[in-house]
Formats: C-alpha cells, sequence, structure tokens
C-alpha cells in the first residue's frame, strides 16, 4: 500500500530535494502569514488604544476646561449683611424720619419721595430686581418688613450705573426699580431712613445696607418679602 509519504518521496536526489525544498517554503510562506496576521492585530490593538486615549484624554481636558470655566465665568455672589444687625452708626447724609404704620386702601400722598415710610397698602410687594416702575403702597409696606428699596431714575442712570447698584444688592429683602421725577439720580429707602445720592459707585450704599437691612427697629421685623405682589417688570 503506497502512503502519502510515499507519494512525495522521490528516487531521484535532486528531485527529492526540490521536493523537501518547497514543503519547506510552503511551511515558511504559512509562517510568515501568521505572523503578518499577528502583526495586523497587534498594529489594530494599539491604534484602538490609542485612539481611546486621545478621546478621554480630550474627554478629561474638557471636563477640565468645563471646571474651570464655572469658576472663571460663574457670577460674582451676591453680598452679604448681617440682619437685625443695627449699631446705630448711621452714614453721612442719612436722612431720619418719622411716619404711620398703619394699613389703607387707595393712593397715599408720601411725604418723602421716594417714600420712606408711612400708610401702605395691606399686600407688601415681591422683593427683587424690577425694570418698571411700581406702586408706592406696596413697595412701602415691604419697607415695613425690614426691605430696602433702591430706586434710581433711568434718564441719569444707564446700563454701567445700574449694574454698580447690583453688585452691592443683597440676595433677598431688597427692591430696585425706576422712579421718575426724583431731585437725585439714587435713593436708597428703608424704613424712616433715606440716603440720596449721585454716584452708584458711593460706597455709603453698601453702608446704609450694613446699617438698615432687616433691622429690628422697622415695625414688623420677622415678616416675609415674599408670596404677595409681584408688581410689572419683575426680572
Amino acid at each position: 500500500m503506497t502512503t502519502p509519504s510515499d507519494k512525495r518521496a522521490s528516487g531521484n536526489p535532486a528531485t527529492q530535494a526540490k521536493i523537501e525544498l518547497s514543503q519547506k517554503q510552503q511551511r515558511e510562506q504559512k509562517r510568515q502569514e501568521k505572523l503578518a496576521e499577528y502583526q495586523k492585530q497587534i498594529a489594530r490593538r494599539k491604534r484602538s488604544k490609542l485612539v481611546w486615549w486621545v478621546v478621554g484624554s480630550t474627554a478629561g481636558v474638557a471636563v477640565i476646561a468645563l471646571v474651570v470655566a464655572s469658576f472663571v465665568f460663574a457670577p460674582e455672589p451676591a453680598p452679604t449683611y448681617e440682619a437685625q444687625n443695627s449699631t446705630g452708626e448711621v452714614p453721612d447724609g442719612v436722612q431720619t424720619f418719622e411716619n404711620r404704620s398703619d394699613h389703607v386702601q387707595g393712593t397715599v400722598d408720601y411725604e418723602q419721595n421716594p417714600p420712606a415710610g408711612g400708610p401702605h397698602n395691606p399686600y407688601w410687594l415681591n422683593c427683587g430686581i424690577y425694570t418698571e416702575p411700581q406702586q408706592n403702597e406696596y413697595a412701602v409696606h415691604s419697607m415695613e418688613h425690614g426691605a430696602i428699596w433702591v430706586t434710581y431714575d433711568p434718564a441719569r442712570v444707564d446700563e454701567v450705573g445700574l449694574d454698580t447698584l447690583k453688585a452691592v444688592l443683597p440676595s433677598s429683602y431688597v427692591i430696585l426699580s425706576p422712579y421718575s421725577d426724583m431731585d437725585t439720580p439714587i435713593a436708597v429707602s428703608g424704613w424712616n431712613h433715606q440716603l440720596k445720592v449721585d454716584d452708584p459707585a458711593d460706597p455709603r450704599i453698601a453702608d446704609f445696607f450694613t446699617e438698615f437691612w432687616r433691622s429690628q427697629n422697622v415695625p414688623e421685623p420677622q415678616a416675609a418679602c415674599s408670596g404677595a405682589i409681584d408688581g410689572p417688570g419683575k426680572a
């Protein structure tokens, strides 16, 4: 019986050598092909790792950039003042009055312009920033609760000045609104106290808040400044 090895064998030594060489070449070729395929797989893995490394690095840089930007471009926090912390050191230029605090219906002819206290509506104006003038009787009630009412003449205070004013306002118990026909560009009013200034950067504005914001000396020092009337133009 003839075996496969017999078929590959040859009686001629030269021919047999050629057969063995051909078989060796075929094995080497297969080995080279396997080696090439393996190298391709290694290369693909390296490229995949590189891609993921680049993606991961880019994502990491993006996250870091977002975190940094959140600190760099975050708005400045509102200033804080100590509530009910009146020291009796009234800033220069502050006028002091004595006003009634009864609740009335309809309009009131106030002694100060803008008002710094007096009879007022039973409902108060919710504190906040307003882009339109507000009804006196509501805002005065808010001052009775310890809020500060900052009014400005829009004809004499521009956007830059308005931003300067906003920078000194606390986050609560304050009303900012335009007010026509004032004899000064800016008035800062608390219950029975008022400061009139020409410059929105006047440091006495912050001093006024330090002394009178949520003062214990108002008629209703613990009452709310929300939950009532939203005036027109509330930001």
